[in-house]
């Protein structure tokens, strides 16, 4: 059957292999829609007419998805290893590029980019104007190696090893909440207090656990900084911020200091087949000093 499958890969599109990998991987049409930036019926139509030009069952259609037939589980090997060729031709390509234009797409956390790089991403908009910048925002962890992102701004203390960078900062985190929050709840008391959760929503999660509050429970679940700020800000409880956030944010004070929590190292990384990307490495320098600028803001001094 791979014989088949390999033979009749010379005649495919990759629009189609694409869709096929997404589909494997998100496990329902919809998500991989969402994925893919198709609607799902384009999804489910394209992996018809897959299967019908390559004369096999690839996937069994469940009710709650899709599963990888014995001949998927052969394409999805055959996919996977054109998916990984066609990424290291991109990225030797890139890394010839010696020209400052093009496009670059960075990815970091959206507090990073609107609480505190936004100034610095447009001085250097303004000093190379002929390198644009796709700014990609998640919590979501980008593999560089499938060229979903050229540069990644990540809060770790182990980064990839297959990844080369450097580490701009540290950023450290605290309690924060309203004055009118700390004012009428008494934060001695689980039944008057709480922090602001996030994560999986577990009550008494380690970070809380090791805070100065460890009786406090967690309550609710914000997936974003930017909504526990506002959460914060509203009286909804203690924020577990950033503080660069926190600090400077007239609506908040602070109330559980930052030794109680670990700070995190900022690295900017990029894929080593990328290191004579002449405008990464540009970028890369130009963040790098700005972020340095920051350091006491972002180490809670």
């Amino acid at each position: 059957m791979i014989g088949h499958i390999v033979l009749n890969m010379r005649q495919m599109d990759w629009g189609d292999i694409k869709l096929f990998l997404a589909l494997t991987r998100a496990g329902t049409v919809r998500r991989a829609g969402a994925q893919a930036g198709v609607s799902h019926s384009t999804i489910a139509r394209r992996i018809d007419q897959f299967e019908q030009r390559l004369g096999v069952k690839l996937l069994d259609r469940l009710p709650g998805g899709y599963s990888l037939t014995p001949a998927g589980e052969e394409m999805l090997e055959a996919a996977e290893r054109v998916e990984h060729e066609l990424h290291a031709v991109q990225r030797r390509l890139l890394g010839r590029d010696r020209q400052l234009a093009g496009k670059i797409r960075v990815t970091m956390i959206d507090v990073l980019a609107t609480k505190l790089l936004m100034p610095s991403l447009t001085e250097f908009s303004d000093t190379y104007p002929d390198i644009e910048i796709e700014l990609l925002i998640g919590y979501e962890t980008v593999d560089l190696s499938k060229m979903e992102a050229d540069i990644a701004l990540r809060a770790t203390d182990r980064p990839a090893d297959h990844l080369i960078g450097r580490q701009v900062g540290t950023m450290a985190h605290a309690g924060y909440a309203s004055p009118d929050y700390v004012k009428n709840h008494d934060l001695a008391d689980a039944g008057s207090a709480n922090w602001i959760g996030f994560g999986r929503g577990d009550r008494f999660p380690r970070w809380v656990k090791q805070s100065g509050f460890p009786h406090l429970p967690a309550k609710g679940i914000f997936e974003s900084i930017l909504l526990q700020i506002e959460a914060a800000r509203s009286g909804m409880g203690i924020g577990f911020l950033p503080c660069f956030v926190g600090d400077r944010d007239p609506q908040l004070i602070r109330v559980d200091d930052k030794k109680n929590f670990p700070t995190y190292d900022l690295w900017l990384l990029r894929h080593p087949d990328t290191r004579q990307t002449a405008r990464l490495s540009v970028f890369v320098e130009f963040m790098a000093e700005a972020i340095a600028q920051y350091a006491p803001l972002l180490e809670g001094e």
